[in-house]
């Protein structure tokens, strides 16, 4: 074995092999803990990631330790098993790998590839009703995913079998990271902006939670309904820059950005509050309201979100009276001028 190939059980699947970095990056995103076993350089059996002291130095303490992991498989789950890889620092895609007979669910146009043994099939509502729904289970996914503002459709891809193991990939929109959430071992149940959402494992249903307080609807920035992800499957979602996991306690409460929220735990307490004093509402540029998140639960916080990249690119493009002219240079004007822009 190399001495930078490492092994991680996530969600029951093996993952791997990978190096030291990529360990320590899920690790950082909170996609593994400390409890989570890993295989490497070294070691004789799977092994906690707390107990082995190349990785451990990594952990941040024992405060963002998450629940214990569950053992390398998982009996029981109802959604398909589906193995993976996150490949890529920045701009990353999720590949998938499907055993005969298994399916992947996804949103339109996040493909990014697909070996010959896959075959698509485009169908209304959220993909996770069976047949014996009927009519009226398609109605009520894809009326779910109407209020949410998505397609009444998702695309499901899916080895028919009869020609081995088959890979299709997902692909982020934008910069940042790509989150694997096991929602058997998040309780059956996430809550997560609508845009989130890249794929999952057919069986995850993708529904709206209406938010209790009113505010959080009129001045969230992600709306009155966020996207419900349930089940015991595994789960994709994207969130923009780095991702900061957080856990909060019983009565423990967070101030945050309001596009900076990726997802929460059912458990967690989200509503809106007024900043408090209008001058800092009217020229702080942080906006009227911030989103106060109280625990117990676990959170997930990213540091760009599409809205503020979208606003920056958008102020910066010469159609909406900006310029490629960097603030303060004194040379900027007469290389607009030599470049032909008079902007």
């Amino acid at each position: 074995m190399s001495d930078d190939q490492w092994f991680m059980a996530i969600g029951g699947h093996q993952v791997g092999p990978v190096s030291r970095d990529d360990v320590v990056t899920n690790l950082r995103n909170g996609t593994i803990d400390g409890n989570t076993l890993v295989f490497g350089p070294g070691l004789t059996n799977w092994t906690p990631l707390k107990d082995v002291p190349q990785l451990a130095t990594y952990m941040t303490g024992a405060s963002g330790a998450r629940p214990a992991a569950p053992p390398p498989i998982v009996p029981g789950r109802r959604a398909h098993e589906i193995d993976f890889k996150i490949v890529g620092s920045e701009m990353q895609f999720v590949e998938v790998e499907l055993d005969p007979g298994e399916s992947a669910v996804a949103e339109a146009g996040s493909m990014m590839y697909m070996t010959p043994g896959i075959t698509m099939e485009t169908v209304f509502g959220d993909g996770a009703q069976q047949k014996s729904g009927g009519v009226m289970g398609a109605l009520l996914g894809a009326g779910k995913r109407l209020i949410t503002g998505e397609s009444l459709f998702m695309t499901v891809f899916s080895n028919a079998g009869g020609s081995g193991k088959q890979q299709v990939s997902f692909a982020a929109p934008y910069p940042g990271k790509i989150l694997a959430m096991d929602l058997k071992q998040l309780g059956g149940q996430l809550i997560c902006q609508k845009d989130s959402f890249l794929c999952a494992a057919r069986g995850v249903s993708i529904g709206i939670a209406f938010q209790r307080r009113i505010g959080v609807g009129l001045f969230g920035g992600e709306g009155f309904i966020m996207q419900k992800l349930e089940g015991d499957g595994l789960c994709f979602v994207h969130a923009g820059g780095t991702v900061h996991p957080l856990d909060l306690g019983p009565g423990q409460t967070l101030r945050v950005d309001t596009g900076c929220l990726v997802a929460l735990q059912p458990t967690v307490s989200y509503d809106i509050q007024y900043v408090g004093k209008i001058k800092t509402a009217l020229f702080g540029g942080e906006g009227l309201f911030y989103a106060a998140l109280t625990g117990p639960g676990r959170v997930w916080l990213q540091s760009l979100p599409f809205s503020r990249m979208a606003d920056r690119i958008y102020k910066a493009a010469p159609s909406a009276g900006g310029s490629r002219r960097e603030g303060g240079s004194i040379l900027g004007g007469l290389g607009d001028l030599l470049d032909g822009d008079p902007n």
